[in-house]
Formats: structure tokens, C-alpha cells, sequence
């Protein structure tokens, strides 16, 4: 999910990241032909449980084309964000397709070989709200992922460091961010009619229409505030698993593979910014 996290918290705590050996999650993967992603099981349609109780999705089929360029089959491990964002994996999996944002802070104890997409982010309403543009948002309370980007934003405090991202402005200011630890349990709040709990949820567009879809009262409000660049991320210290996976990425994006995956999850190509 596109979040960011502090890492002078991870560094209070100790987690100091150990770096991988030069190729050798490369050379794991490739013996024992098994890629290993960390994932989220609630986060649609990036990710989720479909009705067959398996993972599907825009990042889910990103990962299994990824393992099968490599020769390798996909396994899915659903451990936190914020264990994940903390790097020291220590084996445990060998990629994140997590729809991460590449950032300096995030960079130094994650590797981003490639941005396979981005992601506009927006406000959703009630569906009885009054609000007409994102302008009326101000001085409300807005729900929010914690520790995402969207959040973030909200506070003013976004960095989108990565090359190729559109400028973007600051055109809200509420009066309360109310953090969760999903989407969904904002969407959840907002749902229960406008003004109850929230006045509004900043989120992943393709995250409002896919909540929209499953019969959410709440409607897309103005246009995007911001594009977000969305990486692979890797454990730091393999360069060799790094150029491999910036090479695979580079393909799927030249031979129209994650614009397929675009266009069949999100109904559009988001893989170029707007």
C-alpha cells in the first residue's frame, strides 16, 4: 500500500538493517526456484484473498510474471507494513510487490531496482455529501491510512523523491487526520453517512473505485492531488538480484505486459505518470 514510515523510530528500536551478501538472494532464488513476496491480504485491487481464498491482483500478477521471467515460482508471505518498510528481512522473503514508494529515507535500508507503475491519489466523499471540490475539504476531518503517504500529505510532510514524478501542491488542510490502520477501516467510517465519523478519505484512486465497486456509498471527489511512483523493493546488498529485477521490470514495461495488468485491474494505464 503507498505508505511511508519514520525511521528514526526503527533505528530507536534498534532494527538496524543487515544487508544481503552480493547474489545471494539471486542465488537463492534461482536454487531453490522459488521467489518469496512480503504482501497484504486487504489491500484491493492491489492485493487480496479472492473468493477462492487465494491472493489476486494488480500487484499479485505483477509478482507472478516477475517469477516467471526468473524461472521461479511465486510464494506469498503477509507479514505488517511497517516490518516490511524496516528492511533486516533476513530471508524471510526475497521482494516486496507492495505498491511501495521509493523514497531517500525509505533507500537507506531498502533497495528499488524500478518503478512498475503510478498510482494518482484522490478524496472520497459520502455520497450525500455537499462537497464539490477539494477546496471544501478544508478545516473537516479526513481519514487516512497511518504511516501511508497519504497521510503524508495531509500533514504537509510528503516527499516524492523519485525521478519523474509530477509537481504537486498542498490544496488541503483539516481541521482532524484520523489515522487507520487500512484503507478499508476508513472507508468503513466513512460509509456510516457524511460528517459521522469522516468528512472524507484520502486514498489510492484505484482503491476508492475498487470499495466504490464493492457498494461503498461514497464517490471520487475532484481530480488527483498527487501522482505517487510505485517500486519493487528489495533488501539492501544484493546489486546483482537488483539489476536482474531492474532488467525484468524494464521488459514488462517495453513489451506492454504491466500495462495489460493495468488496464485489467484499473480499467486504465498507470504505467506512465499523468
Amino acid at each position: 500500500m503507498t505508505r511511508l514510515f519514520a525511521l528514526g523510530a526503527v533505528l530507536a528500536l534498534g532494527l538496524v538493517p543487515t544487508l544481503a551478501s552480493a547474489g545471494s538472494v539471486l542465488d537463492r532464488v534461482m536454487s531453490t526456484r522459488t521467489l518469496t513476496m512480503s504482501s497484504d491480504a486487504e489491500y484491493p485491487p492491489q492485493s487480496f484473498l479472492n473468493d477462492q481464498n487465494e491472493m489476486d491482483g494488480f500487484d499479485v500478477d505483477v509478482a507472478r510474471e516477475i517469477a516467471k521471467r526468473l524461472g521461479a515460482e511465486l510464494k506469498i508471505v503477509t507479514p505488517g507494513w511497517e516490518v516490511i518498510t524496516a528492511g533486516n528481512w533476513g530471508g524471510r522473503w526475497d521482494i516486496s510487490v507492495g505498491s511501495m514508494t521509493p523514497t531517500s529515507e525509505r533507500a537507506k535500508v531498502l533497495d528499488f531496482p524500478a518503478v512498475y507503475y503510478y498510482t494518482p491519489a484522490s478524496f472520497a466523499v459520502h455520497a450525500d455529501s455537499k462537497a464539490q471540490t477539494v477546496a471544501e475539504l478544508n478545516d473537516k476531518v479526513v481519514g487516512v491510512c497511518g504511516g501511508c503517504t497519504y497521510e503524508a500529505y495531509l500533514k504537509k510532510d510528503l516527499v516524492l523523491d523519485a525521478g519523474g514524478v509530477p509537481p504537486f501542491e498542498y490544496q488541503v488542510t483539516p481541521k482532524k487526520i484520523r489515522s487507520y490502520e487500512t484503507d478499508v477501516n476508513a472507508f468503513d467510517d466513512l460509509r456510516l453517512g457524511d460528517g459521522v465519523r469522516l468528512d472524507a478519505v484520502l486514498s489510492a484512486l484505484p482503491t476508492i473505485q475498487e470499495a466504490i465497486k464493492n457498494g461503498y456509498p461514497i464517490r471520487i471527489l475532484g481530480d488527483p492531488v498527487f501522482y505517487e511512483p510505485l517500486s519493487v523493493a528489495l533488501e539492501k546488498g544484493d546489486a546483482e538480484f537488483s539489476a536482474r529485477l531492474a532488467d525484468t521490470i524494464a521488459a514488462m514495461h517495453a513489451d506492454g505486459t504491466l500495462t495489460a495488468l493495468s488496464v485489467k485491474w484499473y480499467g486504465a494505464d498507470l504505467t506512465r505518470a499523468k
